[in-house]
């Protein structure tokens, strides 16, 4: 069996391999868990007072971590973006316990709780139609 000059067994050289920097393909059944996984924060948010946002995310990681490469990149960017608006509130609230910084204090709440609504409403109707959101404010702990 001879080899055609210009084809190799392992694609073109110059090009890096074609499964980097793609995002990953979403399943029809991947979109639900997806869309869950950016949703559950916002439930958690409303039951909580946004203090727990991260823990849906971070249970439907440890879920599908190894399943779905979609949902996993769904869960943990979800997670990520709730942990760095976690400690924005944080820093909200000492703030606003130290007296002088409340104008500052009340802007860094108010920031995190909109980007919160508005960033997991856009996730989870993106989720839905099977692509990826990539969230600002992002402490990358998840994977």
């Amino acid at each position: 069996m001879t080899q055609q000059p210009g084809f190799s067994q392992h694609g073109d050289p110059r090009y890096g391999d074609p499964r980097y920097g793609q995002p990953p393909v979403a399943a029809p059944d991947d979109r639900t868990p997806a869309a869950l996984a950016h949703a559950s924060s916002l439930i958690a948010m409303a039951l909580s007072a946004g203090w727990l946002s991260f823990v849906g995310p971070l249970v439907m990681w440890l879920i599908y971590k190894d399943r779905s490469p979609f949902v996993r990149q769904a869960a943990a960017g979800s997670f990520n973006f709730n942990l760095g608006l976690w400690l924005m509130s944080i820093v909200g609230w000492i703030c606003i316990i130290t007296v002088i910084g409340i104008p500052l204090g009340l802007i860094l709440l108010a920031v995190s709780f909109l980007a919160q609504i508005i960033g997991h409403v856009i996730g989870t109707l993106r989720a839905l139609k099977g692509r990826t959101i990539n969230y600002p404010f992002q402490l990358k702990v998840l994977r």
